[in-house]
């Protein structure tokens, strides 16, 4: 057994957290400068070329990407060897996001109720996933994520019969509803399979795998390659302007699911799907 302090996750969470909001992943970073070169729209390009300068402004200035810094995901992986000590986790979690927004001078964006609307003043409560797994390791991954994408995600119940091409229209609608409102260019991430909520848990973790990746399933990984060809030609560009880069990537997980079922999830990230992990 392996013993770890819950308040070694406070200060990591806390760490990554400012991290996320500050310093953009290295691939989506990558993809927005070659997207950049290879734009056809000039408006899309000159729009591409804002980005990435505001991508450079943020780690040079030691400020965040975005105004909205989100409402903070936050993934743990347990090895089923560790013991945690200290105080409970999910107190130290959400005082390490409490930390980081105010030290971050991050905006605030959680309300206490999502009827009465009362902002809680310090982005708390965090959201917590906790997954049990072989080893004696913790990781942690952080996921600020802004509401201009997240509105945009949608579920649906498919019937089998539905098949393929049901599942591949529901995806291409919900992008195309979506249109400008998630700050495209997007990272698609969709979960095929399981439950409901199983599907749309899956869509969100689809976001956190790099944008090159793909599927181990060659079936799966031409589903995602074809996904990505039709939705950068539907013409939506960057910042909904128009051109040829919509998405950036499309990632697909996928679960056994019941004879009767087909849910599928669509989870849609912004130009700049802030996440970053470690290992403790």
């Amino acid at each position: 057994m392996r013993e770890i302090d819950t308040g070694l996750v406070r200060k990591t969470v806390k760490d990554l957290i400012l991290k996320a909001n500050i310093f953009l992943c290295p691939d989506i970073k990558n993809e927005l400068i070659k997207k950049e070169k290879e734009e056809k729209s000039e408006i899309g390009k000159g729009l591409l070329n804002v980005i990435n300068e505001n991508i450079k402004v943020a780690a040079r200035e030691n400020c965040p990407i975005c105004q909205d810094t989100g409402m903070c995901i936050v993934f743990l992986e347990v090895g089923q060897e560790v013991v945690f000590k200290g105080n409970y986790i999910y107190d130290e979690i959400n005082e390490a996001i409490r930390e980081a927004y105010e030290e971050g001078y991050f905006r605030k964006s959680v309300v206490g109720c999502p009827l009465r609307r009362e902002n809680t003043k310090d982005n708390t409560p965090g959201i917590i996933y906790y997954n049990i797994v072989k080893g004696d390791k913790v990781n942690i991954k952080v996921m600020p994520k802004g509401f201009g994408s997240e509105n945009c995600g949608a579920t649906k119940m498919l019937k089998p019969a539905d098949g393929y091409e049901g599942v591949v229209n529901f995806i291409l609608d919900t992008v195309k509803n979506a249109g400008s409102k998630p700050c495209p260019p997007m990272i698609i991430g969709i979960g095929i399979g399981g439950t409901m909520e199983k599907s749309a848990l899956m869509a969100k973790e689809a976001l956190l795998l790099d944008i090159n990746h793909k599927n181990e399933d060659p079936f799966y990984a031409e589903m995602e390659e074809e996904l990505y060809t039709k939705i950068n030609n539907l013409g939506i560009g960057p910042g909904g302007l128009g051109g040829t880069t919509t998405a950036l990537g499309v990632n697909i997980l996928t679960y056994p699911t019941h004879i009767a079922g087909l849910p599928i999830s669509v989870n849609i990230g912004c130009h700049v799907s802030r996440h970053t992990q470690t290992e403790i």
